[in-house]
């Protein structure tokens, strides 16, 4: 790529930064909406995991084929190819009369994220060639892509407010016209690399292991799930991780080169991309059904009281990029992850108390997520070659999808599970076994009983339901600062030459 213009690299950026928003707003818009867009789709407690899951999950497995895609068809066309194929998939889902449609859409919202995440990051590497623009410019890239997915839950509660769940895709269309033709116009042409073959195969293996995999987490969560089915699923995902693993050890031209985990330092950069989305996603997923279902919040009032994590990761994210290097990548991200997990505590012991209160630990999370997402894109993107830009940030990317889709399937299924397993009907109450399905089930079910057992039948299953909340988020904790303990290894393992302290140079 010839030098850009510095106008033309900020405006670049800020085309990418627009597009990359709409992509990371998507994964938590609808859980504002989850209880609206339950009731008029008459959707179950499966189909609302699906409805939540199946963008971050087909995100996740279609990164690594359509990253490298990028490589050799070049990052600008597959950028714009994205955005297009985004646009038509918000109408779908805006517009769909049934759950079936709806996770239809969000799988093509899925497809066209998929080919421009990677396209963001690798024309960001490829664009910016001075250290400590490139630094900068990925802190911004952070934080859009950290606030953006915390800022999804107030930009949906700020919608219902005034229109229906489908505005929450709607609104997609008018910034994807834009963005599309300022990017046509703007964004520099790169030298693609037309020989490197594309692996459709490999991609398709990682894409079914991951959905066989979730399949297998959320069956075991189900109240009536099948033990059968669930070991054909796993059975299933394991083979088709095996297989992929297999064709890559003998391909030249690799969708993912699993040598690049060698280095400390590039396994650090993904084991904090993925746990840091994970928490975040799994903590709001919770949060704003508790909100709204058990507190009786309307949908904006629950995505206002989110929103300090959302501010704090914008602000902390290019703050991040900025001091990383005089504190180093390494430092930051075991020091972010462990102050994620010491907020997420200080959420499950503040719980039941005001929002002044719990509002430090908001203000914590978001800025340690931001500052570990920021730390974790530069350090994997700066461990790969300039001609594996599109590889590495397909692995960054799928790491942070990842992440976000474990956070969903995992956590929400142990929110199910344990729900279900904490609801006590009251003797007064004769209820259907839906009831035990999820939060949203008991309370229609409770509306159509009389008064005195409708009202212990809201009362237990609110009960339960914040059991499982206290559940997810202390399983958070116990995931962010095991993930924090381990950073702090791997960093050790970057820098032998200090045995007994962390590296400041990341």
């Amino acid at each position: 790529m010839t030098r850009v213009p510095t106008q033309n690299r900020w405006l670049t950026l800020a085309i990418l930064s627009s597009a990359l928003l709409l992509i990371t707003i998507d994964v938590t818009v609808l859980y504002t909406a989850l209880p609206s867009l339950t009731a008029d789709l008459a959707a179950t407690a499966a189909q609302k995991l699906w409805i939540v899951n199946a963008y971050p999950l087909v995100m996740a497995g279609l990164l690594p084929g359509l990253g490298t895609l990028g490589d050799r068809l070049g990052h600008r066309r597959l950028f714009l190819f994205g955005l297009v194929i985004f646009g038509v998939a918000s109408l779908i889902a805006a517009f769909a009369p049934g759950p079936a449609v709806l996770i239809g859409g969000r799988v093509l919202l899925a497809v066209g994220a998929a080919a421009m995440m990677p396209a963001t990051l690798s024309i960001i590497r490829l664009t910016f060639e001075d250290d400590g623009e490139r630094a900068f410019a990925i802190g911004i890239w952070a934080a859009v892509a950290s606030g953006g997915a915390a800022l999804g839950p107030v930009l949906g509660g700020l919608l219902l407010e005034h229109f229906w769940w489908g505005s929450v895709f709607l609104i997609n269309v008018p910034v994807v016209l834009v963005a599309l033709l300022a990017g046509f116009l703007l964004i520099p042409r790169a030298q693609s690399h037309s020989t490197r073959p594309w692996d459709l195969a490999g991609s398709a293996q990682i894409l079914v292991g991951l959905v066989a995999a979730a399949y297998a987490v959320k069956e075991v969560a189900r109240r009536d799930g099948s033990l059968g089915v669930t070991l054909a699923a796993l059975a299933l995902a394991i083979a088709a991780f095996v297989l992929f693993k297999r064709r890559q050890d003998r391909r030249t031209h690799k969708l993912i080169d699993f040598r690049l985990f060698a280095n400390p330092r590039f396994s650090a950069g993904v084991v904090a991309a993925l746990v840091s989305m994970l928490a975040l996603i799994g903590f709001e997923l919770v949060l704003s059904q508790r909100l709204q279902l058990v507190l009786g919040l309307s949908p904006l009032q629950a995505g206002l009281f989110i929103l300090p994590i959302p501010a704090a990761a914008f602000v902390a994210g290019p703050v991040a990029g900025a001091l990383m290097p005089r504190l180093g990548a390494l430092r930051l991200l075991w020091c972010g992850m462990l102050g994620a997990g010491l907020s997420l505590a200080y959420a499950a012991a503040t719980f039941d108390m005001s929002l002044m209160v719990q509002l430090p630990g908001f203000i914590l999370l978001g800025a340690a997520l931001g500052a570990v997402m920021t730390a974790a894109s530069t350090t994997i993107m700066s461990s790969a070659p300039a001609d594996r830009a599109g590889m590495a940030a397909s692995i960054e990317e799928v790491s942070f999808e990842l992440g976000g889709a474990i956070g969903i399937a995992v956590l929400g299924s142990v929110l199910t599970a344990v729900y279900g397993a904490a609801l006590v009907l009251p003797g007064n109450v004769v209820a259907p076994g839906t009831a035990f399905d999820s939060l949203d089930e008991a309370l229609a079910i409770a509306r159509t009983l009389p008064a005195e057992p409708a009202h212990a039948l809201q009362l237990a299953a609110r009960g339960a339901f914040d059991a499982a909340v206290l559940a997810v988020i202390g399983a958070t904790v116990a995931v962010t600062l095991a993930a924090a303990i381990l950073l702090w290894r791997l960093s050790r393992r970057a820098d032998p030459a200090l045995p007994h302290t962390i590296s400041g140079h990341g």
